[in-house]
């Protein structure tokens, strides 16, 4: 069911400042190139430096690849178990009664937007701040530095919602079988296997559509696109409200934009494929296509 606070202007952000309960989060992670001999996609780096540099007045900073990811497994940013990531936020202030707004620096909303969907998996409803610090930046709006004060911990109390997490059997599952849509969000490109993949074995999972996160942000400010667009870039994937979708891209993250529109189109049945293409192209087992 559509959740209508799940999205938060600028001007309403300005003016919940202050207020006790809200908790205020950067999400931001950098993506930079690989060191030689690496098999890594990606070097990952949690944005505490961008964020002591300037962050909105209040905010705190969440690393999500640390503490809020699986530790035991080579691949990225894995949902943790329930402990682990409902200690965590707790650590952080989030708790009964509290207003969570998440956000990031960069060209895509994709960070807040998964902190967004390991909350709501954890039965929290959380909100994102439209545009993110960019767009907060550019508007001239007050920013504060250093790494932030932080908010007093709390006791979080997790209430998992079943089937928001799902692995590569629910995948091979659904490849072609009616009732079922795979989401693929990486670009166009990716999705056709054109050139090398960073993932590995270029391509995309089979019967799997195309709906890239790019596309459902405006260019000018990165604000979400209209939900009517975004609804009619969904039907014309095919990808309509009676059947289960999963949605995926390279290490679950910018999936979760689509997810984030799909929920805010009141689509039920959505579920992310945590692993994505960091699992799927480099295992060889598993089926792959390319092409149109």
């Amino acid at each position: 069911m559509r959740d209508p606070n799940a999205l938060v202007s600028t001007d309403q952000l300005a003016a919940m400042l202050g207020d006790p309960n809200l908790r205020l989060f950067d999400c931001t992670t950098h993506l930079n190139p690989p060191p030689p001999g690496s098999d890594g996609p990606y070097t990952a780096l949690p944005g505490f430096e961008t964020f002591a540099a300037a962050h909105v007045p209040g905010a705190n900073f969440l690393d999500l690849q640390g503490e809020f990811s699986d530790q035991t497994t080579k691949l990225r940013f894995m949902m943790a178990d329930v402990a682990q990531v409902g200690g965590a936020f707790g650590r952080h202030g989030v708790g009964p009664g509290t207003k969570v707004v998440l956000y990031n620096l960069g060209p895509m909303v994709m960070w807040a937007t998964r902190a967004w969907w390991m909350l709501r998996s954890l039965g929290f409803d959380a909100a994102v701040l439209d545009g993110g610090f960019d767009k907060w930046k550019a508007e001239g709006r007050l920013t504060e530095t250093g790494p932030g004060k932080p908010y007093a911990p709390a006791q979080f109390a997790a209430h998992p919602r079943p089937g928001m997490f799902v692995g590569r059997d629910a995948i091979l599952a659904a490849i072609d079988k009616p009732g079922n849509v795979i989401v693929n969000a990486l670009n166009n490109d990716l999705h056709k296997g054109v050139g090398p993949s960073r993932y590995g074995r270029p391509g995309r999972i089979p019967s799997s559509v195309n709906v890239s996160a790019a596309t459902l942000l405006k260019p000018a400010d990165k604000t979400f696109t209209d939900l009517a667009d975004a609804e009619a870039k969904f039907l014309a994937a095919g990808v309509t409200k009676d059947k289960h979708v999963i949605a995926y891209c390279g290490g679950g993250i910018s999936a979760t934009v689509d997810l984030f529109l799909l929920h805010q189109l009141g689509y039920d049945d959505i579920t992310l494929y945590d692993a994505s293409m960091g699992e799927w192209a480099k295992d060889t087992t598993l089926p792959i296509a390319t092409g149109d």
